[in-house]
C-alpha cells in the first residue's frame, strides 16, 4: 500500500487538501501519515508552546477523523515547529512514497517565505506536491 505523508497545519481542513487526498484514494488504497508542525499560533505576540501543540493536535484529530470517514488508513502526530524537521522525524523509521505539503496562499504563507518546498525536496527523496489553497 502506498504511504503518503501529509504536512499541514492551518490548511488541514481546506478543500484543496481534501481534493488532493481524494485524488490519491481514487488511484487505490493509501495510508496517510499526517504531521502537524507545532508552529506558533498567529494571533499571539509571543510563542506559547503548549498552546501551539494543543491547536495542532485539535486540527490533527479532526483531519484523521475525516480521512477515516473516507475509508483511508490514517495516523498522525504533532511534530517539530519546523516543517522540514517534522517531516524528517516522521519518516525516520518508515518509508513514504509521496509528500503532500499543504500551506497557506502565497501572500500569507510563512512556509513559502521560508522556502520549505525547496528544503523538503533537498531533504527527502520522494515526490513532493505543494498545495496552496486560493492560488488557483
Amino acid at each position: 500500500m502506498r504511504v503518503i505523508l501529509v504536512i499541514a497545519n492551518e490548511t488541514l481542513a481546506s478543500p484543496s487538501l481534501a481534493d488532493a487526498v481524494a485524488r490519491r484514494l481514487a488511484h487505490g488504497p493509501a495510508e496517510f501519515l499526517v504531521v502537524v508542525p507545532a508552529t506558533p499560533v498567529e494571533h499571539r505576540l509571543t510563542w506559547d508552546e503548549e498552546e501551539s501543540i494543543a491547536a495542532a493536535q485539535e486540527r490533527l484529530d479532526a483531519l484523521l477523523a475525516r480521512l477515516r470517514e473516507l475509508g483511508a488508513t490514517a495516523s498522525g502526530e504533532v511534530g517539530n515547529r519546523d516543517p522540514v524537521t517534522a517531516a524528517q522525524d516522521a519518516i525516520r523509521a518508515r518509508r513514504v512514497d509521496e509528500v503532500l505539503l499543504s500551506t497557506l496562499p502565497t501572500a500569507r504563507s510563512r512556509w513559502l517565505r521560508q522556502d520549505v518546498p525547496a528544503r523538503l525536496r533537498s531533504a527527502l527523496e520522494v515526490p513532493l506536491d505543494v498545495i496552496t489553497p486560493g492560488d488557483g
